[in-house]
């Protein structure tokens, strides 16, 4: 008789043995500083406006102070971090709904910590640091409804301490804690320039990364994690969302559920809840330029947003809470840190050539006895402190995995009288500190769609001639 999922989900409700706290991560949540925040939040609202169009040599005013004042702010945090800026020359573009005014120099600062044994598997840790001011003047006709909006004035005050000075300050205390520490795979500390112009720096980034051929694992964008009190009155300073874009088992929704499971893990003051879809309504954010380019992406943001100091001159300090974003951004460097210390994540697929074409073959089958479960996986240069793999598995209307068993250092497992037809699997590795690759989900591609051929009633088939 078939094993009934019942029984199976009931085999496996007890939490693995095998999974630990890995101390050198609790180590970098505890040195997280909310006083270090704070410094950095008063310092980007100093600027007065962060603005693509504000003064790029001012010394004490505007975008360009800004970024020289992150840039050295990295390179004071450790030498083992290699700072640069990526700079790009935008043109002007007069298409309708655009906001870049004219041409204009940009520079994301970037801050790479170099990996040790996996250093070409690479996990971005980002946040936007221009603002703009959206505010008409005393005065000015409203904005049609409908049209896209006008471009903004640079010159305004834009302090942008949550929108997103605190995705910044996030982005930079972790480059800080981080930095001090060596990790098997490269992590990179990104302040991109352009995001409130149409997500420019970050797209350009990422189309220059997936050019280069960069295997980016994970991208956790913060933006507008500085927010704890809602417009509207609402409170919540103990929940974070995690925005991640469809299919049910796309890279950014394995990067949320991993969210979940670590940063509750190693932050239990905190509730991680992932929001499965791209982003907030009619809104965007940068991780989505990474998503363009094919690479799994989330945003992280507060679930209580104030939309009357957003893009305005009361997005302040004193409307900011450096607390909060200390949470948040614990939660970010625990999943930084145990996925930069984490074994590569399996393979569940291959590629194979049938009839003259390679095609994508799936590692899951119903065995020789054409009724089990028969999962194999495959690691390449498996890492020397590799533990073994965990099978994971869910409904397929359940949005995180239910069970999962560890199978030990093999690779493939068998389960008997299993129908694969009812379950989503999904396999993962973990070293000896108890560090968890992303889950590899076993995604069946979609059929494809054959042309027939037909002919009409007065002709024949070929084989009728």
């Amino acid at each position: 008789m078939r094993t009934s999922l019942l029984l199976i989900f009931s085999a496996l409700t007890a939490t693995a043995q095998y999974k630990s706290v890995n101390p050198q991560v609790s180590k970098i949540v505890s040195e997280v500083s909310e006083d270090r925040i704070a410094e950095t939040l008063k310092k980007l609202e100093g600027f007065g406006t962060r603005h693509l169009y504000s003064s790029q040599d001012h010394p004490t005013r505007g975008i360009g102070a800004a970024r020289k004042w992150i840039y050295e702010q990295f390179r004071g945090y450790s030498p083992r971090l290699e700072v640069s800026f990526d700079q790009y020359h935008i043109k002007k573009d007069t298409s309708r709904g655009s906001r870049l005014q004219q041409d204009v120099d940009l520079y994301n600062v970037v801050a790479v910590l170099p990996g040790t044994t996996n250093k070409e598997q690479r996990i971005v840790i980002s946040g936007h640091y221009d603002t703009v001011n959206m505010t008409r003047p005393p005065g000015a006709p409203a904005q049609p409804s409908g049209e896209p909006p006008l471009p903004s004035d640079p010159n305004l005050d834009s302090p942008g301490v949550t929108d997103d000075g605190s995705g910044t300050a996030s982005v930079m205390e972790l480059a800080r804690v981080m930095s001090h520490y060596q990790f098997e795979k490269t992590i990179v500390f990104v302040a991109f320039a352009g995001e409130e112009e149409g997500l420019v720096g970050a797209t350009l980034y990422a189309e220059k990364a997936k050019a280069l051929g960069q295997k980016i694992e994970a991208v956790l964008n913060s933006d507008i994690i500085g927010s704890d009190v809602a417009g509207d009155g609402r409170t919540e300073n103990r929940r974070v969302n995690v925005f991640s874009e469809d299919p049910i088992d796309s890279p950014s929704r394995e990067i949320a559920r991993y969210m979940k499971d670590i940063g509750e893990r190693y932050v239990p003051s905190m509730t991680v809840d992932p929001v499965f879809r791209a982003d907030r309504f009619g809104r965007g954010g940068d991780h989505t330029a990474f998503n363009w380019e094919g690479f799994g992406a989330v945003r992280i943001s507060t679930p209580v947003e104030n939309f009357a100091n957003q893009h305005s001159a009361t997005d302040t300090f004193a409307n900011t809470s450096p607390g909060y974003i200390a949470h948040v951004t614990k939660v970010n460097g625990a999943v930084a840190a145990s996925l930069a210390w984490a074994p590569k994540a399996p393979l569940t697929s291959e590629q194979i050539e049938r009839n003259g074409q390679k095609i994508t073959n799936l590692l899951l089958t119903r065995g020789k006895s054409r009724y089990d479960a028969a999962l194999k996986w495959k690691q390449e240069n498996p890492e020397a402190d590799l533990a073994g793999y965990v099978v994971v598995m869910r409904r397929s209307t359940a949005p995180y995995w239910e069970r999962e068993v560890f199978v030990g250092n093999v690779t493939e497992y068998n389960m008997p009288d299993f129908s694969i037809d009812e379950v989503v699997f999904g396999v993962k590795a973990i070293d000896k500190d108890g560090n968890e690759s992303l889950v590899s989900p076993y995604v069946q591609a979609p059929r494809a769609k054959r042309k027939i051929e037909t002919y009409g009633p007065q002709e024949r088939s070929p084989e009728q001639k």
